[in-house]
């Protein structure tokens, strides 16, 4: 299953977890993967609301310890414990990339670092719940709109700080966003670690043939929205591996002045205004000039924003749009442990490969080679699909670093 969601109001772990429960998740069952963690003292359930005209689900969460800061690692301890283990590796994906958030903001261990507003227990519930959600829905991949931002300050234990918070900007680092004359939070730190961890691109609705529509209901009463997250379930199209065509856009520029460094950042400036892909490719331009063309592919919606960041950062006179189709093959994100740390795969119909971010970052802290990583990557990935991978003999046990 696909899972488009509309964050045009924004996005919290509540709200995130409500949708789900709207789109038919089993409320016992996320209750259970709860439970599942060993965390004491706590409540959840799902009352429908009526957000201007819209019915939508509301996931209220209550837990007897009611202390907001603690270290990142008491959650952890909890979300590492939830069944099935698709879910904690999803939730515990979500609450590491806060803590390393907060980490590079405050110079500290992303281990020990002390998460303050969003270190209550409530964080473990709406994140293993709307992984757990997630996974009883059969969803395979999960696509979402810009996330829109408000504006208005926030209280904090380091004094009023602007929201957006600086840790939900860190976490939105290449996300596509849009604005709002919103003076309210309307994406929290939760909702962003969230939707960074199983959103697999950014856009309008891929194809795919809607099958529930739910929504997911905030706290707030906004003035000129209701304040939902709106999500749509569907199946993809072409879903036996023959895949779906749409149509896209290449968007190509010649450039023979500027640098490697020049050529970088154009390129992931395109990716960050919502390229699908983006490259360069060596060229060699009238008189003998060795130059280069950057391209970027596109879909119509967000052809013209590309095009002017990439007439910003290369310099260049002018683009050619050339319109192509694209055959997309179903594809599917889990995320597995090695040596204790996520690692995302991303699954084809006929082929799996582990996220470079992912895994270098991993070989990284474990002092091992990339390659070892990768490897043990895919062997997980092939355990829990019940297969081993193509030239081993089976993964075995992670023997860990070493």
């Amino acid at each position: 299953m696909i899972l488009w969601l509309h964050p045009f109001a924004g996005i919290s772990g509540d709200m995130l977890l409500g949708a789900l429960l709207d789109l038919g998740a089993p409320l016992d069952e996320v209750r259970a993967a709860v439970a599942s963690t060993g965390l004491p003292g706590w409540r959840l359930e799902a009352r429908t609301v009526l957000k201007r005209g819209i019915s939508a689900t509301k996931a209220e969460v209550a837990v007897t310890d009611t202390a907001t800061a603690r270290p990142a690692r008491v959650l952890l301890d909890h979300i590492d414990r939830a069944r099935p283990q698709r879910a904690a590796r999803t939730a515990a994906a979500a609450v590491t990339a806060i803590a390393e958030a907060e980490a590079r903001l405050h110079g500290a261990d992303p281990a020990e670092v002390h998460l303050h507003e969003i270190g209550g227990l409530d964080t473990v519930v709406d994140t293993v719940g709307a992984a757990a959600a997630l996974d009883l829905l059969g969803v395979q991949e999960v696509v979402s709109a810009p996330p829109t931002l408000g504006r208005t300050t926030v209280a904090t234990a380091h004094g009023r700080l602007p929201a957006p918070a600086p840790a939900t900007l860190a976490l939105l680092a290449g996300v596509p966003v849009t604005g709002a004359d919103i003076a309210a939070e309307t994406v929290t730190p939760t909702g962003a670690a969230l939707l960074r961890t199983v959103a697999a691109g950014y856009g309008p609705p891929p194809a795919m043939v809607p099958v529930r529509t739910g929504y997911g209901a905030g706290t707030r009463d906004l003035p000129d929205r209701p304040n939902v997250l709106q999500a749509v379930l569907g199946e993809p199209v072409g879903a036996g591996g023959g895949g779906a065509e749409e149509p896209l856009v290449v968007l190509e520029t010649n450039v023979d002045d500027a640098t490697g460094e020049e050529l970088a950042h154009a390129v992931a400036a395109a990716l960050e205004g919502g390229a699908v892909d983006a490259w360069t490719s060596p060229i060699v331009m009238k008189k003998g000039r060795p130059a280069h063309t950057v391209h970027a592919l596109c879909r119509p919606g967000r052809a013209a924003e590309v095009e002017a960041l990439l007439l910003r950062h290369t310099g260049s006179l002018g683009m050619r749009r050339i319109s192509v189709g694209r055959v997309a093959l179903p594809r599917r994100t889990t995320t597995v442990d090695v040596g204790g740390h996520p690692v995302r795969v991303k699954h084809g119909p006929w082929h799996a490969k582990p996220e470079y971010d992912d895994a270098a970052r991993a070989a990284r802290a474990l002092g091992l080679p990339l390659r070892t990583v990768v490897r043990r990557a895919l062997a997980r990935s092939a355990a829990e699909d019940g297969a081993a991978p193509p030239g081993t003999a089976g993964p075995g046990p992670d023997p860990g670093p070493g």
